[in-house]
């Protein structure tokens, strides 16, 4: 069943996605996955081609994509490659089209907001404050273990709850269908945006509003 789009009033609260929602790394994400592919004898694939192929749980994902079955060890491997990658094209990864603007805005006219990525944790701290951007959030949440792939709607329950927030005064801003799915389950709203690595028509398969860009996302609500 999807997820029903409403006229709800406007939320008190926004939990940001970073990597593909604030973040434009789609570059980044694609290299990180062709080093992989490389590691593992497959042909490189455009971002178009792993937009087709994205999905949740990340390890059937790659399995898809590498055309054989991943065990612990095959996993381990994999997740290094992508991440060794990634890290170093990091710095060439800059901010959404006036995300700073937009995040300064909500909060000046009363707004909170939080961010919650899979990223791990203290990298992810260290990569907002480098933006400057820390102090427009009440909350910054990472992955708090060693290898990602997991599902986010766990770690919205945990977000949620540290800072005492009704999930129904709540929207959650995101660009993939595991962002659609950990709203609806904790009782929250999404919007989406097609600025990451899954397809529009997607992302509208999940029911909720899908945007263009974070601005348009704003103006959703």
């Amino acid at each position: 069943m999807g997820i029903e789009a409403t006229s709800e009033a406007q939320p008190r609260h926004i939990v940001w996605d970073w990597n593909g929602t604030l973040l434009d790394d789609n570059h980044a994400v694609v290299a990180a996955v062709n080093n992989v592919c490389t590691a593992f004898d497959r042909p490189e694939i455009t971002l178009q081609e792993w937009r087709s192929l994205y999905s949740r749980p990340l390890v059937r994902c790659y399995e898809r994509l590498l055309g054989r079955a991943l065990d612990e060890d095959g996993w381990t491997k994999l997740d290094a490659l992508y991440h060794n990658e990634y890290r170093e094209l990091l710095p060439t990864c800059g901010l959404a089209d006036g995300a700073v603007d937009l995040l300064h805005g909500w909060r000046a006219a009363g707004g909170s907001q939080s961010l919650l990525s899979m990223w791990f944790h203290h990298e992810l701290v260290s990569l907002v404050n480098e933006f400057g951007l820390a102090e427009v959030f009440a909350r910054i949440d990472g992955l708090r273990r060693e290898t990602g792939g997991g599902s986010k709607a766990e770690h919205l329950v945990e977000h949620l709850d540290a800072q005492g927030l009704d999930p129904a005064e709540v929207v959650l801003v995101g660009d993939v269908v595991d962002d659609a799915r950990a709203a609806e389950q904790v009782g929250a709203r999404c919007v989406l945006v097609s600025t990451g690595v899954m397809h529009h028509s997607a992302l509208e398969e999940t029911g909720a509003p899908v945007a263009d860009s974070i601005g348009a996302a704003l103006r959703l609500l």
